[in-house]
């Protein structure tokens, strides 16, 4: 601390270039780029809705689309608890929220060299010299050994003048919002992952009540034709044929319950679980749930505000911009303000003593790289190709959310179609079936009819209902398209 008049002028004396210093240094220019949001061309209409008949559901409206939570829509309570209990412990969103705290706390980082860096250091030196070596250097001992004790702090803060610091925090905060973003693209791709498995259980499910119904009906058969074979109506080759068709029904079983086990267990772990925890609560049969009545599907534009692995995508961009500023900064000069204060003295009762024992010091200092073999500039064209690579990366993130949106629409549609014929087809078999069987009682018509009906009515249900989950699956997939799975707080 100065004494006296003289000391107290000189600190006034100082005010206004460094008043002027630590406004450059707070609000001075940024150098580099400044972040615009790129543009992006996307089409007015969905061509996929031009698939969508006037029969069916999904709907293009320009009125924000809300999907949230999607899966109430199929108004299953055991999905619904599945898909709440997976966001409160899935693994790989814990991790999503791990990354969210890092980017936080590197932007901290980032930040504190705006702030002054204070030091607090204490020193023993004990050195020795011989002859007049050490004259005048301060008190020795006869054997010419020194000692020196030093306590105080040190004081360093650089002024941002041409703001690369401050271009280091903005790509911290964009950071930020990516790591927030990929935890939103986790949640969408989570959300829809428990959605799949569990329609896909239940599909195996009702397969697999399908294959056992049919075994039952095919069994009934083959003890009807060995009965009329042993009555010499038929000839073995009948009593061949059933059995054969029993022992091809009953081949699929195992199979469907390897499935039904397979989706049990990967339930298990996106709920972080251990894989067989739910196989009790899920190993009771339910049928698939129905798809909602209707699908509004919101326009293109909407989407690049809704999909978070874009909004991610285009954070990336803003990084990398900002980062290029980061670079320039290093062109120019950096100013600092520096200062010591402390005590020090040779002899260690005499450290307290103010009056023979306080140093300090204070005063600017500029360092400059003139020459560092064009590191600094080849350093700018990597932000710069780094900066090119992700904004092609963001466009390429757009056409690939495009593609899956159109691409879902049409599988939505498409498999829609399908399911309907499917299900007359069904209707049909069943038909087919019973007048095989009377007419094969009554001995009008030999057996391959009525084997080549049972197989049809038995392929036909199974396909209706891998028909009826993939229609589930297909929705699904539309929802995780169009971003469905989380709030859109901003």
């Amino acid at each position: 601390m100065l004494s006296g008049m003289g000391g107290n002028r000189r600190v006034k004396d100082k005010r206004p270039w460094l008043a002027a210093l630590l406004f450059l240094g707070v609000w001075g220019c940024a150098v580099g780029p400044d972040y615009h949001p790129p543009k992006t061309e996307v089409p007015s209409l969905w061509d996929g809705q031009s698939v969508v008949t006037a029969a069916q559901v999904s709907k293009t409206t320009p009125d924000p689309v809300t999907l949230v939570e999607w899966w109430q829509a199929f108004h299953d309570p055991t999905l619904s608890s599945l898909v709440e209990m997976a966001i409160r412990a899935n693994l790989d969103l814990r991790q999503a929220e791990a990354r969210i705290r890092q980017a936080r706390a590197a932007r901290g980082v980032a930040g504190a060299p705006l702030w002054p860096q204070v030091e607090a250091s204490a020193i023993y030196q004990k050195s020795q010299s011989s002859g007049e070596a050490g004259a005048g250097t301060g008190p020795a001992t006869a054997s010419g050994i020194r000692e020196l004790f030093q306590v105080g702090l040190d004081a360093s803060w650089e002024l941002d003048l041409f703001g690369g610091t401050r271009r280091g925090i903005e790509a911290a905060t964009a950071d930020l919002r990516a790591a927030v973003e990929d935890r939103r693209a986790v949640l969408v791709a989570l959300a829809g992952d428990v959605g799949t498995n569990y329609l896909n259980l239940r599909g195996f499910q009702q397969q697999l009540a399908i294959a056992q119904k049919n075994l039952e009906v095919q069994k009934k058969t083959a003890e009807i034709t060995r009965r009329r074979f042993e009555a010499g109506f038929v000839s073995r080759l009948d009593v061949a044929n059933a059995e054969a068709q029993v022992a091809t029904t009953e081949s699929q079983i195992p199979l469907l319950e390897s499935s039904i086990r397979a989706a049990i267990y990967s339930l298990g772990v996106l709920l972080g679980r251990e894989p067989a925890t739910l196989a009790r609560e899920l190993s009771v049969e339910s049928p698939l749930p129905p798809t909602p009545p209707e699908i509004p599907v919101g326009l293109p534009s909407e989407l690049l505000r809704r999909r978070p692995d874009i909004r991610r995508a285009e954070a990336q961009v803003h990084a990398a911009t900002a980062r290029i500023g980061v670079a320039t900064a290093d062109l120019f000069p950096r100013f600092f303000l520096t200062g010591s204060l402390g005590l020090a003295s040779s002899d260690l009762n005499r450290l307290g003593n103010l009056s023979t024992s306080r140093f300090w010091s204070f005063g600017p200092s500029i360092t400059w790289p003139l020459f560092a073999g064009g590191r600094i500039r080849a350093n700018i064209e990597v932000q710069n190709a780094l900066q090119e690579q992700a904004l092609l990366a963001y466009q390429k993130t757009v056409l690939n959310a495009l593609r899956e949106v159109e691409t879902a629409l049409v599988a939505y549609a498409k498999e829609q179609e399908h399911h309907k014929s499917l299900a007359a087809a069904v209707a049909h078999n069943r038909q087919a079936v019973d007048l095989a069987m009377k007419l094969y009682v009554a001995g009008k018509t030999d057996f391959l009819n009525v084997l080549n009906a049972q197989r049809s009515l038995f392929a036909t249900e199974d396909a209706l209902t891998q028909s009826t989950r993939t229609l589930g699956t297909n929705l699904i997939a539309l929802y995780k398209a169009l971003g469905g799975g989380w709030e859109n707080g901003g």
